[in-house]
């Protein structure tokens, strides 16, 4: 058995323990000796080390995609922050819809125009921006145009509920009565 053999078989077993095992040498690959338990120790620390470098290489790729994916996703975000701000310019009342189509066209085509995509929206799609003239619909803050249109079913809503609220409220008041206070409460917080 050559001292390589030995080498390998230490190296497969335990540490081994003593001084006995510590006088054996093992043939450095520099011609020099070396005790077998600190040639075992250096080899173990050696394939710990790899393994770590394996993992620290598979973390650093995952890392790296997810880099990617995210500056993917900002560029999206700030495209879409963009076209909403170009379309809330260009008077958009459907800005849910108008922004939908336009991001689609946008990624139809790599070297698309913003200005031009709204433009051609205004032309085709006249449904969802506010004519020009109409000022009734839009007001100006801070040189942007803001659209603010309530429905007027929503709005009768809102004055029935709180004139309810405030007959009950009423009716608490006068009468004093505990179910009529936990009626008014009970509106109170439905409606707030």
């Amino acid at each position: 058995m050559s001292q390589i053999d030995t080498e390998e078989i230490l190296s497969e077993t335990e540490e081994p323990a003593g001084d006995i095992d510590n006088l054996k040498l093992a043939h450095h690959k520099e011609g020099g000796r070396v005790p077998v338990a600190e040639s075992i120790r250096y080899r173990k620390r050696a394939q710990s080390a790899e393994k770590k470098a394996e993992v620290l290489s598979e973390q650093l790729a995952q890392a790296k995609s997810q880099l990617t994916k995210l500056s993917e996703q900002l560029s999206g975000v700030q495209t879409e922050q963009k076209l909403m701000r170009s379309l809330s310019a260009a008077g958009t009342v459907d800005m849910e819809t108008a922004v939908l189509i336009a991001k689609a066209r946008l990624q139809g085509c790599e070297e698309a125009d913003l200005e031009g995509v709204i433009e051609q929206l205004k032309k085709e799609k006249q449904h969802l921006f506010a004519p020009p003239g109409d000022s009734s619909s839009a007001t100006r803050m801070s040189d942007k145009t803001v659209n603010i249109t309530k429905t007027a079913g929503a709005r009768q809503r809102i004055t029935n509920s709180q004139a309810t609220l405030e007959r009950a409220a009423k009716k608490a008041a006068t009468t004093g009565n505990r179910t009529d206070l936990q009626e008014y409460l009970r509106l109170r917080r439905n409606f707030l």
